[in-house]
């Protein structure tokens, strides 16, 4: 989701332009080798729809392993700020998934156990739990968070249920991790890293997001 990776990737003498993504922006996709892995890279953009829409033009050009990383709200406020989180499922309060699969609350993201492994192999912390993915951000109120948080989110975002759902109907494995940014585990919300995390710690998740695609 970082346009400044995206710069940081281009900027590579081995990364090489594959395509661009026809969906509001032309977004291009780049060829990344990783340790002898040859690897596609490209920026989505924040939300279920256009982020499924992009998946589905990526997917259409032979994508069949996908790995998904951003930002997410804590509901735990006991996580550190940028503590990786990696979703066991995503309860579905978007409208994308529905279009892909029969109406139920959560989808379950089966690859998680790989992606913890993963995580553990590589020594990076991470809490395993279910997300909550929602498109209203001014409905994230306290009795909808006390809901999420009975049923075991420790996260929410914007992308997760919709994209699981596309590459379960696509036949695709989807991995996906988050880091927390702001927390709403609080009488109010609170901002904490939004906006404030530095390009180094980008990068980080970045590299852990390639080392998890050459894994897979």
């Amino acid at each position: 989701f970082q346009p400044s990776l995206m710069e940081a990737v281009a900027a590579r003498p081995e990364a090489a332009l594959l395509c661009r993504i026809p969906v509001f922006f032309q977004m291009p996709v780049y060829r990344l080798p990783a340790q002898g892995t040859e690897l596609a890279v490209y920026q989505t953009l924040m939300g279920g729809a256009v982020s499924a829409a992009m998946l589905e033009e990526v997917i259409a050009r032979g994508a069949r392993k996908v790995v998904l990383f951003g930002s997410c709200g804590s509901l735990c406020r006991e996580l550190p700020d940028g503590h990786l989180i990696v979703p066991t499922a995503a309860y579905r309060d978007e409208g994308v998934s529905y279009h892909y699969l029969p109406a139920e609350d959560y989808i379950s993201l089966p690859t998680a156990l790989r992606t913890a492994e993963i995580l553990r192999e590589l020594g990076v912390p991470f809490a395993l739990g279910r997300t909550w993915t929602t498109d209203a951000l001014y409905r994230e109120t306290r009795r909808n968070v006390a809901r999420r948080k009975a049923e075991g989110c420790i996260a929410v975002d914007m992308e997760c249920a919709s994209l699981a759902a596309v590459c379960r109907f696509r036949g695709v494995a989807f991995h996906q991790f988050l880091y927390t940014e702001d927390n709403l585990d609080g009488a109010f919300w609170d901002p904490r890293l939004m906006g404030k995390l530095p390009q180094d710690a980008k990068e980080a998740y970045f590299r852990i997001a390639l080392e998890i695609a050459r894994r897979i």
